[in-house]
């Protein structure tokens, strides 16, 4: 691949990355992991407005279905060891530099979140890192999944009035990993944690139940269902164990994923994921934050028969990445947390 990179900003750990479509136009959000802003780009990469300045803490971002610029995101998780105050909170645009800010719940720990749609009906799905602790690095209280329906209008929500959340899953450690996936037409959520990797469905009726399928039970810290040799099934690409050096990607056979590959290289502290077509390939883009901290493109070699790996970028350091199109060409997006660099990857075959 041809790959042009622009550093577009420089945030002090930034981190978190989402899409949102605002005032008529494709945008992203950037946030940062520590105290520090939330900054709003266009789609060409410059910087239109600063959502907040602060508390930070903000692990994941997810635009209102049909908003317009309307996002929930969390505020206050610092790191596993700083975030008991944690919260998902309802961001509204007024207009430049005007943004209202409310609590939808508080939600000690809460890591990933998202909004699915299936049948009319929107959840709410987000997954707690874990439940409590005693001590740093105490990882005795397992985390959690919570869901509940999230109604379309969300201006009665607010510190004194917070949405109600229900226990889907428990017993999760490092409950870290999220990745929506969209499997038969039904938006799902791939969820990754100590026990493996597991497949939440929403129900397929208003006041069902969620399905929950365990798709490998190996720890891993993030992962992503994409058919990268495209033989019409999907392969699970895997990164593993919690905040560890192994990429690796299993393929089904009679009824179970297997491994068919893994990375030659450590990849220590490894984080960022997208899965999904670049430059007109399945690709899986992973970063990580340790070692090396490189940025590495994952394909199938269809005339070898084998997985190969491209570099992409060196010594970045990503904690998350965003990919889009614009003018034909595949943009991606990385919170380059370990050098405080927003960067854009423009990538031509």
């Amino acid at each position: 691949m041809k790959i042009q990179k622009k550093v577009i900003s420089n945030l002090t750990k930034c981190y978190s990355i989402a899409p949102l479509f605002y005032q008529g136009r494709d945008h992203f959000l950037v946030a940062a992991e520590k105290v520090d802003r939330c900054l709003l780009f266009d789609a060409d990469g410059t910087v239109k407005d600063t959502v907040w300045s602060e508390p930070g803490g903000v692990m994941t971002m997810v635009q209102v279905p049909g908003s317009d610029g309307q996002f929930l995101a969390t505020h206050r998780f610092y790191s596993p060891n700083d975030s008991k105050e944690a919260k998902i909170v309802i961001a509204t645009p007024g207009g430049k530099g005007d943004w209202e800010i409310r609590t939808l719940v508080d939600l000690p720990f809460v890591h990933r979140f998202d909004i699915l749609q299936r049948g009319g009906v929107r959840y709410l799905i987000a997954c707690a890192l874990k439940s409590g602790h005693e001590h740093k690095d105490d990882w005795s209280h397992p985390g959690k999944v919570y869901a509940a329906v999230l109604p379309e209008d969300l201006s009665g929500f607010d510190q004194e009035h917070q949405l109600e959340l229900s226990v889907i899953r428990d017993g999760l450690v490092k409950n870290h990993g999220y990745y929506r996936v969209e499997d038969e037409g039904v938006q799902t959520s791939v969820i990754s944690a100590e026990q493996g990797v597991f497949q939440f469905i929403p129900p397929a009726q208003p006041g069902g139940d969620w399905e929950i399928r365990t798709l490998i039970e190996t720890p891993a810290s993030d992962a992503v269902l994409i058919d990268l040799d495209e033989d019409g099934e999907k392969e699970l690409a895997v990164l593993s164990p919690f905040h560890g050096d192994c990429i690796r990607i299993y393929k089904r056979e009679n009824g179970a994923f297997v491994r068919v590959y893994q990375y030659e290289e450590s990849a220590p502290f490894v984080h960022s994921i997208y899965g999904g077509m670049l430059c007109g390939i399945p690709q899986v883009v992973v970063g990580h934050r340790g070692g090396k901290r490189n940025l590495i493109a994952f394909s199938y070699d269809k005339e070898k028969g084998l997985y190969r790996s491209e570099l992409v970028d060196e010594d970045c350091g990503s904690a998350n990445v965003y990919h889009y199109v614009k003018d034909g060409k595949d943009v991606i997006i990385s919170a380059n947390r370990e050098i405080d660099q927003v960067a854009m990857y423009t990538l031509e075959p």
